[in-house]
């Protein structure tokens, strides 16, 4: 098996009960390797130039940083040779799950973005970034003034607001006057922001604390602060609010239908909503085109997301590209689209959809990945339906691996995602592929709690954390376990945040003893404790799901898998990052300790660099180096 690279960045490294020694006759996978995994990056969140000439975008690399490519110069037909330029060079890694990307200035010459929470201004020509205040997700009024979010501290009575600041006097200016919102003045944290195409106004989404559930559209005047709700149904969210480029209308995603469906609304609030897509999928990512005739979007059903194209009159939807996930679509003046796509097969990739005289194509502008990604042979999973256990359906991806046949049945790993409010859907999973080349076989579960399968699906573990979606990932081993390639002995489980937490249940709450070994990444063990020790808002989300816990307790106390940990049987892999924000490192060591108390059998190791997510390469090789040791261990 690969040797584990040394690793100065390792804090804790303990273990208790039964040592694990290693396999010395495991060989290294065919074809992948961990450290090309981990050396794969991602590029997010394209953002075109005003002339349309550039697009700006994140590459998660070493860091975080800005980069931009010249898209006159890219040429058509295929992957194109025109490399990407890096425009800063000191930005951190950040998570791409909740990042903000470059935002160009009107007139081209400069880009705004976040770092390290200080809203920053580079020249897209050269130079050195300059920071301008504390703050996120700053977006242009003119080339002088931005509109930032401003976060107003960790406390319930605090919130996250919008302000403007000037480049020359970054003083942030309350924007929303608080005596004048459309009467009711709303306590909440605004979300996505945009300003309108004649920089006199801003719409937002609204997080409302009386309603965690209620998620509201607002317009509010750049220089009056006066704020008007355009859209707002208690107990649903919305998403991606868009202007029309005469900023007569927004249109927005709202869940009210059963799906996140797009609807259009009057931006100065005279007419109520009107829903435009009747799709019964989840859709995304909004922008308009220039003529007003159509909106470009990801459409998002049962994991697969779809690059789509909208009809303002009709409603009718046409799929422009389909399959795998695409992200932040923008137009370019010549009626092409920008987005990042991936795939089971594909890493992520900047791409550029063109219309033809025969339809449509679509031009790689710039995939990183390295050619030990590209040549070695990716499995595609098939997407299963299987019955939980109270007879509720559930879903998934299984990867069976080549090799695996009746008469060479084989070990599987269950992985449920994290979130909980997420999914596993049509997209690269590296780490998955190296545990398939090296035979094992892997099962993506997407519980009851989890996107892309409707309103109802996902907030069905509401109120029963721990319980109905535990039961959905025991259901999975019971569904592995009837294939006739399955070695049902060997059946571990593995995940990430609440993936690590339904992992931890799947240990703990079942009498059967399915799971031979489970691996837990910075998850939660007990969700009374995590509430108080956590971020604002990994706590509100929690809140949003569960209630409060002084009215909960009872709930509290059945998603906390701590109270029962006498009752797992299996060996148990526990790793935290030490900065870890979200999911306070706390909680692996409350774990531990309860572990050590009862005498079982577990591995322990957290990483002083990191938060939650192992983002540098070093720390990600070194965890998924001793996951591979630990479940060779166990299932082999």
């Amino acid at each position: 098996m690969p040797e584990i690279p040394s690793s100065f960045w390792v804090g804790v490294d303990t273990s208790g009960g039964l040592p694990n020694p290693g396999r010395p006759d495991r060989l290294p996978a065919p074809h992948w390797c961990l450290d090309a995994v981990a050396q794969t990056e991602r590029p997010r969140n394209p953002s075109v130039s005003p002339d349309g000439g550039t697009v700006a975008f994140t590459l998660d690399r070493d860091s975080s940083d800005m980069w931009v490519l010249d898209l006159d110069r890219a040429g058509e037909g295929g992957i194109v040779g025109i490399a990407p330029v890096r425009v800063t060079t000191a930005r951190t890694l950040a998570a791409f799950w909740e990042d903000d990307g470059p935002v160009w200035s009107p007139d081209g010459a400069t880009l705004a973005f976040t770092a390290a929470g200080k809203v920053q201004l580079v020249p897209v020509a050269g130079g050195a970034p300059r920071e301008l205040c504390s703050g996120s997700a700053p977006q242009w009024v003119d080339d002088a003034r931005l509109v930032i979010s401003v976060d107003r501290g960790p406390t319930a009575s605090s919130a996250t607001t919008l302000a403007v600041i000037h480049v020359d006097d970054p003083w942030p200016r309350p924007l929303v006057d608080a005596n004048d919102t459309d009467g009711r003045n709303p306590h909440g944290d605004r979300g996505e922001s945009r300003v309108s195409p004649d920089a006199t106004r801003v719409v937002s989404t609204l997080y409302r604390r009386d309603d965690l559930n209620c998620c509201s559209v607002h317009v509010t005047d750049i220089d009056t602060g006066r704020d008007i709700v355009v859209a707002h149904t208690a107990g649903r969210l919305t998403r991606s609010p868009a202007w029309s480029l005469d900023g007569a209308v927004i249109a927005f995603a709202d869940e009210s239908p059963g799906w996140f469906e797009v609807f259009t609304v009057a931006a100065d609030g005279s007419s109520a909503p009107l829903q435009l897509t009747h799709a019964d999928a989840d859709f995304t990512d909004l922008a308009w085109s220039a003529d007003g005739l159509s909106i470009v979007a990801v459409r998002f059903r049962h994991g697969v997301g779809d690059l789509v194209e909208i009809d303002t009159t009709t409603g009718g939807v046409d799929v422009i590209a389909a399959g795998g996930s695409w992200s932040s679509p923008s137009w370019l003046p010549d009626g092409s689209v920008v987005a990042v796509h991936e795939s089971h097969e594909t890493p992520p990739e900047l791409c550029r959809i063109v219309r033809t005289t025969s339809g449509r194509k679509r031009d790689v502008l710039f995939a990183p990945s390295p050619m030990s990604i590209r040549a070695a042979p990716h499995v595609r999973p098939e997407h299963v339906t299987y019955a939980s256990l109270d007879g509720s359906d559930v879903y998934g991806w299984l990867y069976r691996p080549t090799k695996a046949t009746q008469a060479n049945r084989v070990p599987v790993i269950v992985y449920p995602h994290g979130g909980p409010t997420s999914h596993t859907g049509d997209e690269w999973d590296g780490v998955a592929q190296y545990f398939l080349d090296q035979g094992y076989g892997w099962f993506s579960v997407n519980f009851r709690g989890s996107t892309t399968y409707g309103r109802e699906y996902e907030r069905a573990n509401q109120g029963h954390w721990g319980v109905v979606d535990t039961h959905d990932c025991l259901a999975a081993y019971d569904h592995l376990a009837a294939l006739d390639w399955v070695d049902a002995g060997r059946v571990g489980i593995f995940g990430s945040s609440y993936g690590s937490y339904m992992a931890l249940h799947s240990l703990v709450d079942d009498p059967q003893h399915r799971y031979a070994c489970g691996a837990a990444k910075y998850g939660d063990c007990d969700i009374l404790t995590s509430w108080a020790q956590g971020d604002l808002i990994g706590r509100l989300d929690l809140e949003r799901m569960m209630g409060h816990p002084a009215a909960n307790r009872v709930a509290y106390e059945a998603g906390s898998p701590i109270h029962r940990i006498a009752n797992m049987t299996a060996p148990i892999f526990v790793a935290h990052g030490e900065h870890d924000e979200r999911v306070h490192p706390d909680q692996s060591k409350e774990l531990v300790a309860e572990l050590d108390r009862l005498g079982k059998t577990y591995e322990y190791v957290t990483y002083t660099t990191e938060g939650h997510g192992l983002l540098r390469a070093g720390p990600f090789l070194h965890f998924y180096t001793r996951l591979e040791r630990f479940f060779d261990w166990y299932l082999r």
